[in-house]
């Protein structure tokens, strides 16, 4: 029973405290950023909100299906039977880093952030000419461009994505888990941002961070709630 989808998505569920944390500041500018009378209007202020967040997840899909290329390199190189067995495990002991993490344990796990640096100071100038955002388009290209910022956690989720063997599965992984942290997000906006001293809360980052390492236990004890689906290359007949 494969269950890597679910898992990915609770992941970015309770990421909520880190996600508020990163990305509040953010998405509060973002907010206060879009015409008053357009802020006036809840359903299109929610519409804008909404259009961010899924190029922001839509982005995390496009790198989850690259590293998802690496998966079938990397189970062909280990070898099918235990290499399937290594990549369940990698991928249980990266969520229990991950709740390490959050609960503020494992404070240097964000150094995985300098990785995508070089690449972000290529985009955030792309960033920058969509301001300001005045349309549903506009709104969805700054949130692709978004996606791409250097963020640990996420970085961490794309290494585990290396276990997920295709482009495809790769892609449904993170954006599973971008789904998950996507009401905390789109809530911090509606809320312009009052939701961050929360988020700082210490007890709160432990509890949360706790939940996900016992998940995280949990995959590790259990290695087959993290399957590994098999990437199959097509066959060439040879007659």
């Amino acid at each position: 029973m494969d269950l890597s989808l679910p898992l990915a998505f609770t992941v970015g569920l309770f990421s909520a405290v880190h996600c508020i944390g990163m990305c509040g500041g953010i998405m509060g500018a973002l907010s206060y950023g879009l015409p008053p009378e357009l802020r006036q209007n809840s359903l299109r202020f929610l519409l804008f909100l909404l259009a961010y967040n899924s190029g922001r997840v839509l982005s995390y899909a496009a790198a989850g299906a690259l590293i998802g290329l690496l998966g079938g390199a990397l189970l062909e190189a280990l070898g099918p039977g235990q290499g399937h067995r290594w990549l369940q495990w990698i991928a249980a002991l990266i969520m229990v880093l991950i709740g390490l993490h959050v609960a503020g344990w494992l404070p240097r796990l964000a150094q995985v952030e300098r990785i995508g640096t070089p690449l972000w100071r290529r985009l955030e100038p792309l960033g920058r000419r969509l301001m300001p955002v005045q349309s549903i388009p506009q709104a969805l290209a700054y949130g692709a461009v978004w996606g791409w910022l250097p963020c640990g956690l996420v970085y961490t989720m794309l290494i585990s994505t290396a276990t997920k063997v295709g482009p495809l599965n790769g892609a449904l992984y993170m954006a599973a888990f971008g789904l998950g942290t996507l009401p905390a997000v789109v809530a911090t906006g509606l809320l312009a941002g009052r939701l961050y001293r929360y988020a700082n809360n210490h007890y709160l980052k432990v509890v949360v961070g706790l939940v996900i390492i016992l998940i995280g236990l949990l995959t590790l004890w259990f290695p087959e709630l993290l399957d590994v689906t098999s990437y199959q290359q097509p066959q060439i007949d040879s007659e």
